[in-house]
């Protein structure tokens, strides 16, 4: 990389909609100096908005126990956690009966419902979901279904394996959103309508989608919707599950302890009964996390004061900056299920003939200051799919290296959002070109699991 391109690159600053944390921080290049890093991997955790960690620091003096205390400190701390309930439920437009759980995270959201379906409960998957959505449901009857190439195949495919159920009972589709490797979104609502046509509910996965777009769980007619905390632009350790109660309601608690409980009796002969909350505080045991509640709900209150309006459009922009650029390189390929007209988000996958993806993404890093990810992105068959290796190669740092012109093993993701600066994503441009027409492909090694530069 040249040294004006570093200079450029480190000078310009091009405001993005919502501030984030970071996006000062200077970091060192193996080539000399340093550079204002670009966090180009919102996909896998989107940096904290400097609202969210603002609103959260000013709460932290005023920490206390929640629905356990008559102090002024417990009361205050119980009516944030509550009020960020109802925030959050206006931001999917939960409907009136819905329940809205706090967890940990997208994962564990799907996890929770796997433990809440009817034991004779039938799952359908396509293989193109994230891992969070595609393996909690290992202990029911799972139907995976193949990769479809287009919308309408989507929804024609899951109509066959639905209406072909044997016996036909309770069912549910899982769905994502938007994918977490293509950026290409999915036909949610319709999918909704085949799943309710065939008497079966639907699950959305909108880790990918609620950060770039708005979720209505009203108009998209979804069943239950879960995402992350950590991909919202607020700190790590907070999820969501949100929607119909009744199977919810019927289900033994996610986890047993106090909050999960109304009323803890001993028997005669010894034993303890329980009767249960019926209210999301029945999947809520422990001390919940309040913080990470306030947390999604300041970020929630962001991105809606912002407006979709002026987000979406922008972030349009820069994935058209990006794939447009892209294009421009023979030697890159955009990975993609649905084609180049296919709506998408801010997630970008992509292999550079002759290039191992492991040492390309290290190569952005320490002669750029670019952070991207590269690996199967924990959605493994769907990657190995669209690039068509042999399910027993390795997908992360670790993956063994591509001969010129073989196929690559793994893939290079790029992601952004609301955070991203113009300029970010035109250094990440103008990086990829240059090091494609450099040509030292072989300049960086796998070490200790990590890729860094090679000696000499």
């Amino acid at each position: 990389m040249s040294a004006a391109t570093t200079t450029a690159a480190a000078d310009r600053s091009v405001c993005a909609p919502l501030p984030v944390l970071g996006r000062d921080v200077a970091v060192p290049l193996v080539t000399g100096g340093e550079v204002t890093y670009a966090a180009l991997d919102y996909a896998a955790s989107a940096p904290a908005l400097q609202r969210v960690w603002d609103d959260v620091a000013a709460y932290a003096p005023y920490y206390g126990s929640v629905h356990r205390g008559a102090g002024y400190l417990s009361q205050l701390s119980t009516d944030l956690f509550e009020n960020a309930r109802r925030t959050v439920a206006a931001f999917l437009d939960c409907r009136p009966e819905d329940q809205l759980v706090f967890t940990r995270s997208t994962t564990d959201s799907l996890n929770l419902l796997a433990r809440a379906l009817p034991a004779d409960c039938q799952v359908f998957v396509f293989e193109t979901e994230h891992h969070a959505s595609l393996l909690p449901w290992q202990d029911h009857r799972v139907t995976y279904l193949d990769a479809p190439r287009t919308h309408r195949q989507a929804v024609e495919t899951l109509e066959r394996a639905l209406a072909d159920r044997d016996p036909h009972g309770p069912a549910l589709v899982c769905v994502t959103g938007a994918s977490n490797v293509t950026g290409e979104l999915w036909p949610v609502r319709e999918l909704a309508a085949a799943a309710h046509a065939h008497g079966a509910r639907i699950v959305l996965d909108a880790a990918q989608l609620a950060p770039h777009h708005p979720v209505s769980l009203r108009d998209l007619d979804a069943d239950w919707v879960a995402f992350s905390g950590h991909k919202l632009y607020a700190p790590f350790g907070s999820g969501v599950l949100a929607g119909r109660a009744d199977w919810l309601r019927a289900a033994e608690p996610y986890l047993a302890g106090g909050g999960a409980s109304r009323k803890v009796t001993r028997r005669e002969d010894g034993g303890v009964d329980v009767e249960w909350h019926e209210s999301a505080a029945r999947h809520e045991a422990g001390s919940p996390n309040v913080i990470g509640a306030y947390a999604i709900a300041s970020a929630c209150k962001a991105l809606t004061e912002a407006g979709w309006d002026t987000l979406v459009p922008r972030e349009q922009h820069l994935v058209e900056t990006v794939r447009a650029g892209l294009a421009r390189i023979p030697e890159v390929r955009v990975l993609s299920l649905f084609g180049d007209d296919a709506p998408r988000v801010g997630v970008i996958s992509f292999v550079v003939e002759g290039w191992n993806s492991s040492h390309f993404a290290a190569a952005l890093s320490a002669e750029y200051g670019i952070g991207v990810r590269d690996g199967l992105f924990c959605a493994h068959p769907l990657v190995r799919t669209l690039l068509g290796t042999d399910p027993q190669t390795q997908g992360e740092c670790g993956a063994p290296e591509a001969a010129p012109g073989e196929k690559s093993l793994n893939a290079i993701r790029v992601s952004f959002g609301a955070g991203t600066p113009d300029e970010h994503v035109e250094r990440f441009v103008g990086a990829v070109r240059e090091l494609v027409s450099d040509g030292a492909k072989w300049r960086y090694r796998t070490e200790d699991g990590r890729c860094v530069p090679a000696v000499g």
